[in-house]
């Protein structure tokens, strides 16, 4: 049995010691064949070094790496191409000095390996220096890969300040290889994110953007085909479709991949379904944006984006859904062209995520992980058995121990979304399946829940202290919502309405749907 690529750092490692390899050769070949420089942004841990490993190896020639690979017949070995290799991934830099010493360094070790010393000391002047020496002095043009170009950036975009500073020290560095163009053969930079050309890419107009291209929309990430073939000897005993449910759904307008992280964990755990790239990453600052900006929750089931929002961000203009997007917590579930504009329809690529994510936005809004964790087995076992009373009961306790400070300090008592955003994010962590904003021949239910052969329709609604509640469920009733789920099992009508003063619900009320189950 081959062994899995855990850990593992390097495309010639993998090669040389009998790991599995998914083979994306074929597009390295397109790339190289079609191109020249290419910029490519994926979420983090989805394989973007091992392709620059792969591209690496290939422009040095070691052929023999690629044994039973499709490069092996199909790429001109004599030839042998100097290589440039920058790494941002290891480690926060929080300075541009620090940022300055880490280039440096990175291109006085590249020049090392061909007995060059640099004698520059700005980075773009270093970069500048090493190419055109190579270039002269082996008679080839230079291939320069950029692995996590932005995450410097990224890091800070909490100081917008030192971003912006360490956003224009790339830039700086990167304008070197629109003006070195004639002695460079193949230019790659990978990332997470993608900033505008005129804020990062200044001049570096002949940067191919692959990012949404279909062509290569499976060049990081396992296809399922991939799954199935690759990794045929680890599958005894695996329910592909709930495999699939878990870590597949990733879109970049081709063919869906799975997240080769979450796969190889899996596998490597005992075939436990966990949520292994979550657990890698830290989204308090995207959840930080949620609470601040108000975002309900359940909107996002279904975002709504265009083509400029997906497409860049940059330290200024820092919008949550592009943030989301390149991040790997939405991707793209349907295209629309309207005239000669793209839009996009977004939502959570696999269950995974969307549990995790949930759960997390829910722990930041309550501000009460401890009683989410222990109302959470109690709420899943009113859900299958039906019991609205003790749901009811769950959610009253919950709500009231959210301390006061925190709603003194967040105008969030009178915001419908944030109680439904409760709701949902309780509903969505413990993995039920919940359609927000449910659409139906009479208007939109605020949100429908299924579980073990019950369905719930729930409307929500925030009142002013004293009013008269019961508004919720009549509003099911008179747009008969639940004619939806006829003969789909147990229909329960479940109106929820909440008192913005006393911040809490003042109106839980259901029925069962008579007659429609």
């Amino acid at each position: 049995m081959k062994k899995l690529p855990i850990g593992v750092q390097t495309f010639a490692e993998i090669r040389s010691d009998n790991y599995c390899y998914v083979d994306k050769t074929p597009l390295i070949y397109r790339l190289a064949d079609q191109g020249k420089s290419y910029f490519l942004s994926r979420p983090r841990r989805f394989g973007k070094s091992l392709l620059l490993d792969t591209i690496a190896e290939a422009f040095a020639g070691s052929r023999e790496l690629f044994t039973g690979l499709y490069l092996e017949n199909h790429w001109d070995w004599d030839r042998r191409y100097p290589v440039v290799r920058i790494d941002f991934a290891g480690g926060v830099i929080q300075s541009t000095g620090r940022l300055a010493e880490r280039i440096r360094q990175q291109l006085d070790e590249n020049a090392s390996q061909w007995n060059i010393t640099l004698s520059r000391n700005d980075p773009g002047d270093c970069l500048d220096e090493l190419i055109l020496r190579l270039h002269e002095s082996l008679g080839e043009r230079v291939v320069v890969l950029v692995d996590e170009y932005d995450k410097p950036i990224l890091d800070n975009l909490e100081s917008p300040e030192l971003a912006t500073e360490l956003r224009d020290g790339l830039r700086n560095l990167y304008s070197v290889l629109k003006a070195r163009d004639a002695q460079l053969r193949f230019v790659f930079l990978t990332g997470v994110s993608k900033f505008s050309k005129v804020s990062l890419f200044s001049g570096l107009n002949n940067l191919e953007d692959i990012t949404l291209d279909k062509r290569y929309a499976t060049i990081c990430g396992y296809t399922h085909r991939d799954v199935e073939e690759v990794f045929a000897e680890y599958l005894e005993g695996v329910d592909l479709e709930e495999l699939r449910r878990w870590y597949n759904g990733y879109n970049w307008l081709g063919e869906p991949v799975y997240n080769p992280f979450d796969v190889l964990l899996f596998f490597a755990k005992d075939k436990e379904y966990r949520n292994y790239w979550f657990e890698t990453g830290n989204p308090s600052f995207l959840v930080r944006l949620v609470e601040e900006r108000r975002y309900p929750v359940p909107n996002l089931e279904r975002v709504m984006a265009s083509d400029e929002l997906l497409s860049s961000f940059d330290v200024g203009s820092l919008e949550l859904e592009t943030l989301l997007f390149q991040t790997g917590y939405l991707t793209i579930k349907e295209r629309h062209r309207l005239g000669n504009e793209y839009f996009y329809t977004l939502t959570y690529p696999n269950r995974e995520v969307k549990r995790a994510l949930t759960g997390t936005i829910l722990s930041a809004l309550a501000k009460s992980a401890g009683e989410r964790a222990r109302y959470q087995m109690a709420l899943y076992q009113a859900l299958a058995a039906g019991d609205c009373a003790v749901m009811r009961d769950i959610f009253h306790a919950f709500f009231a121990s959210i301390p006061h400070d925190w709603y003194r300090k967040n105008q969030l008592a009178g915001y419908e979304g944030y109680y439904a955003s409760i709701f949902y994010c309780y509903f969505t962590a413990l993995g039920l399946d919940v359609i927000a904003e449910d659409t139906t021949n009479a208007g939109r239910i605020d949100m429908t829940v299924r579980i073990e052969g019950k369905i719930y329709i729930i409307e929500f609604k925030v009142v002013d202290k004293g009013a008269e509640t019961g508004s919720a469920l009549a509003q099911i009733r008179e747009k008969r919502y639940a004619d939806k789920y006829r003969g789909q099992g147990e229909i329960y009508l479940l109106g929820v309405e909440f008192d913005k003063e006393n911040r809490n619900i003042v109106g839980f009320e259901w029925t069962a749907a008579e007659g429609l189950s």
